[in-house]
């Protein structure tokens, strides 16, 4: 039926021409009564079928629930005592109209199903209801408008609906304040038995909407520091358990479906060509065109995402329902304050409006923000696990081509721009919607016409414009994130491999190495910066020159055509949303493209799962790299097979390709051909060890259940009691990262410690003996590896130098050139005389007769554990969090850093730009209110031309002001670089030992990213909105005076809400920042040693670490993801609050009022939410990221090296002779420890060649390393020719002292660059070296010869190749000092004796100290230094110490050298 006949007048249209307003009866029992019925009928079906998928168990009855279902069964029961006393009046002869029957049923009947919803939310476990609350929030507001009716006609009408509308009323009104509250946690949930639950779960739906519910953090922040004990714990859905696991299911559809298109085009093709179905171990499914990659890994994302992501898209749209109504409310407020004659009420009415749909655009715009930012955490947590997990299975072609520098950045950086990309991906499509509505809103509310079509034309200049910038600026970033990647990589060399580098004195080099690259670094990022600058320039002078085009054309086309404020402000308010929607456009798609390019392209390369099958091999043909051509082929054609229990020995040369057997046999290499299976558990122990930064007992255990009499026989094996009974705190004493503040030994017997503690099946043994002396050597042989050993009944495969064991072993592999030259048990091989034969005549010389056969290498003696602390079983520190506020001085150092001029200048340049801008908008309003006369205004073209020079000077100075800020930045970004760099460079090793890497990469990465781009960005953000802020509290001020009253509250109440949130954001970024390092750190352990973690098995174990580290950091950024939302929700609803105050003030003051003011007033006072939330924003961004300064800067208060060069001009001539001595030498691990060494006082002649023998621990390394004073003298004093080398520079020290170290270390770069860093010798010098030492040959057959790629650390070289590339770079050096630290361990036999032949007869005229591996070899030096506990024990000639008969005579006769 039509409504007039429903009602019982007709006159309901009369509420808005009158000034006393309200609703007729009809109007309040139809319209107002059914709007909240027909919202719950809407939401009813689509939230029914959300619960019945979305149960969270069970709450038991609660009195809140008993109250509210209660109160619905008796609104129900008023609702139908309406319908029956209608239907008794009807008894009673008077007739009702039909509103009368509808109205109370139709409302009786919704709260039907409101009731039951009540009930079915308890039983899926919702504390508390949105919909239910907003249903009866609407029904109350309908209910309030029907009482305020009835209060005004309390005479009139009938009493019994009089009394049951205002019980009605009350009981809605304890409804609606009963929704407020949440009920129980639902039964058996985890909540319940959680100690810091999230309070979101149990916070009530205005709390959530509002974020309110984290006010209670904010304020523990603000009375306290915050701990890491004070934040909630991580909800399963943001957990790494959760999200990888999804992802993984996910990812593992997509394989099995790629698998099978795989399979199925195979045997297609396999039928076309008449061949069978070949059996093949890995199907690379991944290796697909570049532009198919992104599409498995962006569909998983939507798969896991989208749902959520289209929900936070709903949010988004429905804040721009309200957006877009502002600028229409305020036509129609300055269309009253131009009418005269309206009545006032119609003014509080718009100001109000105002106000409400300025606040639903702010719940809903955060509500997208939190989503969105709720999503990048989760993708985080996602990609941070997938890139772990590929680090555990990458290829080793992908293992060549990555490093751990890049993959930090990747974690660290790229993950950021993902994230940022999910807030502005919306961007891409709703931009051009933003844009076509503004400008069909400026075309159809009779505001300019066609001349709004001008828009257009702008856009079509400056669209190309900002597109060509966002192009020619990700080309700059692009090349910037290319140097940041290799700076990161050499950085990450150069910290993973400091004690050679300062060994060398190459601290300076590889710094200008670094700086050189940082330097083409800031170049990029400077020239991105002015881009940028001119971006934003153009973004904001966009508005003004719209805005001036429009207003010129509409003005001065037809002089009829009036310029009254209704047209000019609501049309700059539209042309603020057009464009804002016009900068994100270009600023989305160059974010999507740079993103997807990168991050997928890097994610997905190389990613293939390993299978290892175990130990047969028949015609196995393997390669380092996946095609046949790319690195050739590491052997080929292999036949292997070990029974059980068997002792397999393999020998060979250096390069011959003995390690690769075993990394083939692990499911390192890629298998080309053939078959090869281990069948069992499997142990490995890599010939250079991969030691955890834990304690020594959980290295050896590995993840395993701790079996206390099985421990003990493994260390009484391995012969580590000693050693166990020297450190601090035994077993539970820490290894620094590496194992740096252990000996090699030590490294390599707790390395075989964990292989034995496994009680594996297939034990893969890489020359385990080389870094122990005789002594241990046969020990460890006797008790583990040999006959009676405790790995006796396992399957071993031994590499290794030492023929003497080859009669013990069951069976000999011999290799040549990639391939197994001859297989058999010692007398086998001895009766056929082939190669095995020749290889053992090769050491059948008179010289190794007299030698041992038994490699035997002593202990490096490096920060070893008699000298390790003795306070503590901690050795590295972890990350520390400062608590307290940052000081003032960090902003000053970093201010002193820009420059104090350019600081004045950016001021003064901001300073400008505002006030330019303010005079433009005051010059906008005195045009709007000028005079009309005869339909025309008068100054038209002064008008414009003023408006469009105020508007181009306003342009310039951004311009200028923001280069300025950024380029200000970019140098103290150079500067603080470079400090951090030299800081660090110049710290001490023990610096180096206590700071897990970690934390040094978190600085070269993350903290410098922050200086880089972060702080400048947003102390320009800061400046910017300051002065907007200032402006508009001027304009509002001087409009309506009055309204200062208002202000200054809120302006208190906004440096409350401030100093609340910084306190609490800062600590929250510090904690973050402090549980990100343990990240970084985990997965460059983890990327170095995957090989040994693949062999053990242990792969669930260490995701289940990298899962639990991520989840803390995830802890510690949730918090502050909503904290600024917390932050930004009341900050705008406060900037609303102002708009309000100044709407409400110009209806007050209307009659002195010009139009023109007003709504120059409003126009800015709406631009103020804005405003309020990014200053305050930025402003907690700068003091969240000057952490960054202030933790770049600390490093420079640790202690330092002394000064690195001799001001001595002498100096370049000293030494000439090489004499040392040591006078009553003695050093210390750190103060007040014991010595490590002591008392020492000997003197070596020039020239003359010292051999350094000793027992474990004896302190031989401490002892070069002490000359080189990588440790400095606690007591006494060592002199080179006469002088103290204390008063040397360390550099010119470590330059005229050459040192070959126990652990080969090469960089990622070519070998030239590895032989000759500082570039110093030509190539014939070169070639002449490597021929020298028997590597010329060799490194000819490289494709690129001395310009040949070196892998990180060295990888695509063996031990061997890599000690002698080391011997070659010394002497190239020419050094008057060699001291060799064990530098052939790595070598064969007769490689070592080629070695020392060239050391005998290149080095004669040089003083040689020689750490001893093989006694042999310094049986003919002229003397002998024996060290004991620390101290002088023999130092002689060899004949007279054997004479003797003292602790030399034994060591060599341990060594079967007698």
């Amino acid at each position: 039926p039509d409504l007039w006949e429903l009602c019982p007048s007709p006159d309901w249209n009369q509420t808005w021409y009158t000034d006393n307003p309200s609703f007729t009866q009809c109007f309040q029992n139809t319209v107002i009564a059914w709007i909240p019925c027909a919202y719950l009928w809407i939401c009813f079906p689509f939230y029914y079928l959300f619960l019945e998928h979305h149960s969270r168990g069970y709450i038991r009855m609660s009195h809140l629930f008993k109250t509210k279902m209660v109160l619905g069964f008796i609104l129900i029961l008023l609702c139908f005592s309406n319908l029956f006393y209608a239907l008794w009046e009807i008894n009673q002869g008077t007739l009702p109209a039909p509103v009368f029957f509808i109205s109370p049923a139709v409302l009786g009947i919704t709260m039907i199903p409101a009731v039951f919803l009540t009930q079915f939310e308890r039983l899926k476990g919702v504390q508390s209801s949105g919909i239910l609350l907003i249903y009866w929030l609407l029904s109350f507001l309908a209910a309030t408008v029907t009482v305020s009716s009835k209060i005004q006609q309390v005479l009139e009408g009938d009493p019994f609906r009089h009394v049951t509308s205002y019980i009605y009323f009350i009981l809605l009104l304890v409804e609606v304040i009963l929704f407020f509250f949440t009920d129980w946690p639902p039964f058996f949930s985890k909540t319940v038995n959680d100690s810091n639950p999230c309070p979101e779960l149990g916070a009530s739906f205005v709390s959530k909407i509002t974020f309110w519910w984290f006010s209670g953090l904010v304020w523990k922040g603000y009375q306290q520091p915050l701990q890491a004990d004070d934040l909630w714990s991580l909800m399963k859905e943001n957990s790494s358990e959760e999200i990888v696991s999804q992802f993984e299911r996910e990812w593992k559809k997509y394989c099995n479906r790629a698998k099978q298109n795989t399979e199925s085009i195979k045997y297609k093709m396999d039928q076309q060509s008449g061949a069978g179905l070949v059996e093949t171990e890995e199907t690379q499914v991944l290796l697909q065109p570049e532009q198919r990659q992104s599409q498995p890994l962006l569909k998983a994302f939507w798969n896991m995402f989208g749902t959520y992501f289209l929900l936070g898209t709903l949010s988004l749209v429905i804040c721009d329902v309200f957006l877009f109504s502002i600028p229409k409310i305020l036509s129609l407020f300055l269309e009253f304050i131009t009418d005269r004659e309206a009545p006032n009420w119609k003014g509080y009415f718009y100001a109000t409006l105002l106000f409400i749909l300025a606040c639903l655009q702010t719940l809903f715009e955060q509500r997208y923000m939190y989503v969105c930012l709720v999503l990048g955490m989760r993708l985080k947590t996602a990609v941070t696990g997938l890139v772990y997990r590929k680090i555990l299975v990458m290829s080793n072609a992908a293992r060549r081509g990555a490093t751990v520098g890049e993959i930090v950045n990747l974690v660290c950086v790229d993950v950021q721009r993902l994230m940022d990309l999910i807030i502005y991906f919306n961007g891409t499509w709703l931009a051009p919607i933003r844009i076509i509505i503004s400008i069909s809103l400026l075309l159809s509310w009779q505001l300019l016409g066609p001349s709004a079509l001008t828009a257009i034309g702008v856009f079509l200049i400056l669209l190309p414009l900002n597109f060509v910038i966002t192009k020619k600026r990700s080309h700059f970033q692009e090349e910037q994130m290319n140097h940041k990647d290799n700076r990161a990589r050499l950085t990450n060399a150069i910290l993973s491999d400091i004690k050679v580098i300062k060994l060398y004195g190459w601290e300076k080099a590889f710094m200008e190495k670094v700086l050189g690259i940082r330097k083409q670094e800031l170049q990029a990022l400077k020239s991105s910066q002015i881009l940028f600058s001119l971006s934003l320039s153009s973004f904001h002078s966009s508005t003004f020159l719209i805005a001036f085009a429009m207003f010129a054309v509409y003005t001065l086309v037809d002089e009829q055509h009036i310029l009254d404020a209704q047209k000019a402000f609501v049309s700059l308010t539209l042309i603020n949303i057009l464009n804002t929607a016009h900068s994100f456009l270009p600023y989305s798609i160059n974010a999507a493209i740079q993103v997807s390019c990168r991050l997928c392209s890097r994610l997905l390369d190389h990613y293939f799962p390993l299978h290892i099958n175990g130990i047969t091999v028949r015609n196995g043909t393997f390669s380092w790299s996946l095609t046949w051509g790319d690195a050739g082929l590491s052997f080929c054609r292999i036949n292997l097979t070990v029974p059980q229990g068997c002792l397999l020995v393999v020998i060979g040369q250096v390069g011959v390709g003995k390690s690769s057997l075993l990394s083939a046999l692990l499911g390192e290499l890629q298998k080309l051909d053939g078959y090869a299976a281990v069948k069992g558990t499997v142990a490995y122990v890599p010939q250079q060890d991969w030691i955890q930064n834990a304690s020594v007992e959980e290295n050896i255990i590995f993840g395993d259940q701790m079996d206390e009499s099985w421990y003990n026989r493994v260390i009484d094996a391995c012969a580590l009691q000693p050693d166990l009974e020297s450190f601090p705190a035994g077993s539970k004493s820490e290894i620094g990262e590496k194992g740096i503040n252990i000996s090699g030994g030590q490294k390599q017997r707790v390395s075989l410690a964990r292989a034995v503690y496994k009680k594996a099946a297939v034990y893969l043994l890489d020359d385990p003996l080389s870094a122990v002396d005789a002594q241990v050597g046969q020990h460890i042989f006797e008790h583990v590896i040999g006959p009676n050993g405790l790995l006796k009944d396992r399957t071993r495969v031994l590499v290794t130098h030492a023929i003497n064991i080859l009669p013990q072993v069951d069976n000999i592999v011999l290799m040549v050139d990639g391939e197994i030259s001859e297989t058999g048990s010692y007398q086998e091989l001895l009766q056929r005389n082939g190669a095995f034969a020749d290889f053992l005549h090769s050491y059948n010389n008179p010289e190794e007769k007299e030698g041992c056969d038994l490699q035997a290498k002593a202990i490096n003696q490096d920060c070893t554990a008699t000298t390790a602390p003795k306070d503590a079983e901690r050795l590295t520190e972890g990350e520390k969090v400062r608590t307290s506020r940052v000081n003032i001085s960090i902003y000053l150092d970093y201010l002193r850093t820009t420059g104090p001029l350019i600081c004045l200048y950016i001021v003064l340049l901001f300073a400008c730009q505002q006030a330019a801008s303010f005079c433009r908008g005051y010059w906008l309003s005195m045009w709007a209110d000028d005079p009309v006369n005869n339909r025309t205004q008068q100054h038209t073209e002064l008008r414009v031309g003023v408006f469009g020079v105020l508007g181009v000077l306003q342009a310039i100075g951004k311009f200028g002001s923001t280069a300025a800020v950024l380029l200000g930045g970019v140098i103290a970004s150079h500067k603080l670089f470079q400090q951090l760099l030299e800081n660090v460079a110049r710290s001490p090793m023990l610096f180096f030992e206590q700071t897990p890497i970690g934390n040094l990469l978190n600085r070269f990465s993350k903290e410098t990213d922050a200086i880089d781009s972060i702080i400048p960005d947003k102390l320009k953000s800061l400046l910017g909105f300051l002065f907007s802020l200032l402006e508009i509290y001027i304009v509002v001020i001087v409009a309506t005076p009055i309204a200062a009253v208002a202000i200054l509250p809120l302006t208190v109440l906004y440096a409350v809400f401030q100093n609340f949130y910084i306190a609490t954001s800062c600590q929250l970024r510090r904690l973050e920042a402090a549980s990100r390092s343990p990240i970084y750190s985990h997965i460059s352990e983890t990327f170095q040693g995957s090989s040994v973690i693949r062999a053990y098995k242990e792969q669930p174990r260490f995701i289940l670490q990298n899962d639990s580290r991520v989840d803390e950091n995830q802890r510690t950024c949730f918090p502050g993801v909503v904290a600024d939302r917390w932050l930004a929700t009341n900050l705008e609803f406060l900037g609303n609050g102002i708009v309000l105050f100044a709407a409400l003030f110009a209806v007050l003051s209307k009659t002195h009022l010009s139009p023109g003011i007003v709504g120059f007033s409003i126009s800015c006072a709406l631009q103020i939410t804005g405003i309020l939330n990014w200053m305050v924003r930025s402003w907690t961004e700068i003091e969240n990221n000057i952490v960054s300064v202030e933790r770049v800067r600390e490093y420079s208060k640790t202690p330092k090296e002394v000064t690195s060069h001799s001001h001595n001009s002498a100096s370049q001539a000293w030494p000439t002779e090489g004499a040392i001595e040591f006078r009553n030498y003695g050093v210390q691990y750190r103060p007040n420890l014991e010595f490590a060494l002591k008392n020492i006082n000997i003197k070596i002649n020039g020239q003359e060649k010292i051999g350094i023998a000793g027992r474990t621990g004896a302190g031989k390394s401490t002892l070069a390393m002490g000359l080189l004073r990588l440790m400095e003298a606690a007591e006494g004093e060592i002199l080179i020719d006469g002088v103290n080398i204390a008063q040397r520079g360390l550099q010119d020290l470590r330059a005229k002292i050459t040192i070959i170290p126990q652990d080969p270390v090469l960089f990622a770069a070519s070998l030239r660059m590895n032989l000759d860093p500082l570039n110093q010798y030509s190539d014939e010098a070169i070639w002449t070296v490597l021929e020298l030492i028997q590597l010329k040959n060799f490194v000819l057959d490289l494709p690129d010869q001395l310009n040949h790629e070196c892998s990180e650390r060295g990888e695509n070289l063996s031990v061997g190749q890599k000690q002698l590339v080391c011997l070659a770079r010394a002497l190239l050096r020419k050094a008057q000092i060699l001291v060799l630290d064990e530098a052939t361990a790595a070598v064969d036999l007769e490689t070592d004796l080629q070695i020392q032949s060239t050391i005998r007869t290149q080095f004669k005229e040089w003083t040689v100290l020689t750490i001893a591996h093989r006694i042999n070899t310094i049986l003919d030096y002229d003397r002998i230094l024996v060290l004991e506990n620390g101290q002088v024990a023999e130092f002689d000639s060899p004949e007279k110490l054997i004479a003797q008969k003292g602790l030399f005579y034994r060591l060599v006769e341990e060594s079967g050298c007698i």
